[in-house]
């Protein structure tokens, strides 16, 4: 098997990648200049210089191949130019997935999100026949993604071979940048979270949702959309499990919505208008903690096999991984 992926030297990327390497894959990784090749430091595969911005260069490179994997994505809560990030999510999947399709590349793997769907009513969940609101849309990100799945939808029901996977929160070891989820654990590790929001997530094992693009390549049906997810867990509960993991005092009180907002939105102000810097709290994760995010993963474990390895572990990878490349001061 031959398998294209982008976005290969990010946090999911890398791990998707591993895994076809263990099934004896021939792995081709599209990498900018400025990408960090940390992740996939010591691996056999082939980097094809390119951005997906501008598919022209590096669209030959996808002759023979197999499967593309569509990873790559501009994952943040906060961006300075937002335009930046719709270009990204949006024209890099459009100009990606029309690449392969010129090359008859006859598996294609688009990475979506559950960010994608509708929130779930309270005390319920959501699952791939959820469609959201424009209000359930927040921030750039959502609404960017949101974008590139419906261009991968279309694209599936002119007949071409496309399978979505709507990935929850993953959690695991090489979460480089970190991702949102894995800052706030950086966050709490490194004494930085004394408190907590009144939120949920569903979690799952990065490992898992790698194979789970793997498994949708392989059993996935064209057009069909698959939660790569695994447990849906309070963010109290998933900080309780961290502290015992790493030895430290869990959140000592939740913090009122309306504090936590007001926050936010001064702390994002002063990021828009006076520092340029990421802010410690992004109004829009604080928007989105007013939702309790869980979601039924049983399509993707019934239809294409996907694992439910304990999240326990995959905290406990996390942080050790977190420990061991410096990101806990200490």
């Amino acid at each position: 098997m031959k398998a294209f992926v982008t976005g290969g030297t990010g946090f999911l990327g890398a791990h998707v990648v591993r895994q076809l390497l263990r099934r004896g894959a021939r792995v081709l990784v599209l990498a900018r200049k400025s990408s960090q090749l940390a992740n996939l430091r010591g691996l056999d595969v082939t980097i094809v210089p390119g951005d997906i911005l501008d598919a022209g260069p590096w669209e030959n490179a996808l002759d023979g191949c197999d499967a593309l994997f569509h990873v790559a994505a501009d994952y943040r809560l906060w961006v300075p130019v937002p335009q930046s990030m719709f270009q990204s999510n949006v024209e890099g999947t459009r100009q990606t997935l029309e690449a392969a399709i010129r090359h008859r590349v006859p598996r294609i793997v688009h990475t979506s999100t559950v960010g994608a769907l509708a929130y779930p009513p309270p005390g319920q969940v959501s699952n791939e026949s959820s469609e959201p609101a424009d209000a359930d849309l927040i921030g750039p990100y959502k609404q960017s993604k949101r974008q590139a799945e419906l261009i991968a939808r279309r694209l599936a029901a002119d007949g071409h071979p496309i399978v979505i996977v709507n990935p929850s929160t993953p959690i695991g070891p090489l979460d480089i940048k970190p991702t949102p989820t894995g800052k706030m654990l950086v966050d709490f590790l490194n004494g930085r979270m004394p408190g907590y929001v009144d939120t949920g997530l569903n979690l799952i094992d990065v490992r898992d949702c790698a194979e789970g693009h793997l498994l949708a390549a392989e059993r996935g049906t064209p057009g069909q959309r698959y939660i790569l997810g695994h447990r849906n867990m309070t963010l109290r509960e998933i900080l309780e499990i961290a502290a015992r993991t790493s030895g430290r005092k869990p959140p000592r009180f939740r913090i009122p919505y309306p504090v936590a907002y007001a926050y936010a939105v001064l702390d994002t102000f002063l990021s828009d208008h006076v520092t340029r810097r990421p802010p410690r709290a992004p109004k829009v994760g604080v928007q989105l903690a007013r939702h309790f995010m869980y979601f039924d993963a049983s399509k993707a474990v019934r239809d294409l096999g996907l694992p439910q390895n304990p999240i326990e572990n995959a905290l406990a990878d996390a942080i050790q991984w977190f420990s061991q490349n410096g990101y806990i001061a200490g």
